[in-house]
């Protein structure tokens, strides 16, 4: 029953939802998201054929640092999407600008001062990090290029948060293969072939980061109607920026709830000895290809529940609850079962290190799992983040990490390593439960 008309008022109103409009996209945003970890890979390789141990220690550091300070920012993304769905459902031209306006210029501003502050931020990492001072001399080259790109880093955070809410899921996997593509072809060019090393790594970044925020900018803005240009006024208007910096603040304090729950885990394991810890850093690289699969559904579920909000529409509403749902346990649970048939192989290409192979084996079915127990999580916090229902998710996020807490607390003095994975397991579980549980009343109160 889909009533989109042409122009200006394309996807306002009721629609209709089905397995076709979900996977138009999920499957692009999932491919678009798995070009992500070539890049990680490929600097990899660069640098560990550059003859030093530091290199590759260094770029590893520097990496890192970047993966905490750039994910904290996540939100820019997600509250972009939500808000831009919900006009799209509308039918809020206008809106859908401004909401994109002032999304691209926080992302400008918090990249400035990340550049800005770059020196202190630089001198903490390392603080928290305490490499070797080699390995603190790449770290500081590759830190110091690489942070030039925090603004167009985070300015394409607010272009794909755009695409996204518009459900242009093709125009955000060409925006991710011009980004992905250019930082990899740069970084073998610069990094081996002239000799740049590290520095190449880094100005392989910088470049794709720009080119595709440009890229990006000519694509969405040659798109606006001039007749809905909002003026400034309408752009910064006070109520609409509180709003935003509210749910913004409730998905960064998700955000930091999530990344301090991995560092736990990390820390913990630390504890066990190298040799655990190996073996959960090359878990956890499975644990990341399942969230690019189960992502793509939930930006699916992002879009098209923002879209039913704008369009106060229920039956749209309802039906992207079940088949997202439907989607994302399907793929975790596909996830899982190849993971159990060929993950013993998966690791082997991960590490050469016979020792960390076997300690990694022995947990592969927690790691293998976290693909069916994160499915509801993730799918949930899509939703959510569509709603624009950030206080809960929020709130959901604590209760669920202070389950996380308990479970650690119960299970690693009794499991071991095993307790640990079982922990994290219920944490994303807690995470899903918690969440489907305040969606019926949530929903009530906003249809009626």
């Amino acid at each position: 029953m889909s009533a989109t008309t042409a122009g200006e008022n394309e996807g306002a109103g009721p629609f209709e939802v089905t397995h076709r409009l979900v996977l138009s996209i999920a499957i692009p945003m999932t491919l678009g998201f798995l070009t992500t970890p070539l890049i990680g890979l490929t600097d990899t390789a660069v640098a560990g054929r550059l003859g030093s141990a530091d290199a590759l220690a260094g770029l590893a550091v520097g990496a890192v640092i970047f993966d905490l300070l750039l994910g904290s920012f996540n939100f820019l993304r997600a509250s972009t999407t939500g808000l831009v769905a919900q006009a799209f459902g509308r039918g809020d031209r206008r809106e859908e600008q401004a909401v994109y306006w002032r999304s691209l210029t926080i992302a400008l501003c918090c990249g400035l001062a990340i550049a800005l502050l770059s020196p202190l931020l630089l001198s903490a990492g390392l603080f928290l990090m305490a490499p070797t001072p080699g390995v603190a001399a790449v770290t500081s080259t590759y830190f110091t290029i690489r942070v030039l790109s925090a603004p167009m880093a985070l300015g394409n955070y607010a272009l794909l948060g755009f695409v996204l809410g518009r459900g242009q899921g093709m125009t955000g996997l060409m925006l991710q293969a011009i980004i992905n593509g250019i930082n990899i072809v740069l970084s073998i060019t610069l990094g081996l072939w002239l000799g740049w090393g590290i520095a190449g790594i880094a100005w392989g970044t910088v470049a794709g980061e720009t080119i595709g925020m440009l890229a990006g900018l000519v694509i969405v803005v040659s798109r606006f109607e001039r007749k809905h240009r909002p003026s400034r006024a309408e752009i910064f208007a006070r109520e609409r920026l509180r709003a935003l910096f509210s749910l913004n603040r409730d998905i960064m304090i998700r955000t930091f709830v999530l990344i301090g729950s991995f560092a736990i885990m990390t820390r913990i394991g630390s504890s066990m000895g190298p040799l655990v810890l190996a073996a959960n850093a090359v878990l956890m690289n499975i644990f990341l290809v399942a969230g690019y699969y189960l992502d793509g559904i939930a930006n699916a579920a992002e879009q098209l529940v923002g879209r039913a909000f704008g369009a106060a529409f229920r039956p749209a509403f309802d039906r992207a609850v079940k088949l997202t749902m439907l989607w994302s346990f399907g793929l975790g649970a596909i996830t899982t079962l190849l993971f159990l048939a060929f993950g013993t192989d998966v690791v082997g290409l991960l590490t050469t290190t016979e020792s960390v192979r076997s300690e990694a084996v022995k947990y592969l079915p927690w790691a293998a799992l976290t693909a069916i127990t994160g499915a509801l999580a993730f799918q949930m916090d899509g939703v959510f983040i569509g709603a624009t229902w950030s206080s809960a998710m929020r709130n959901m996020m604590l209760a669920a990490f202070v389950g996380y807490l308990a479970a650690l607390a119960v299970f690693v003095p009794l499991l071991g390593n095993h307790g640990l994975w079982l922990a994290l397991n219920l944490f994303l579980v807690f995470r899903g439960i918690f969440l489907v549980l305040r969606l019926p009343a949530l929903a009530r109160r906003e249809f009626g």
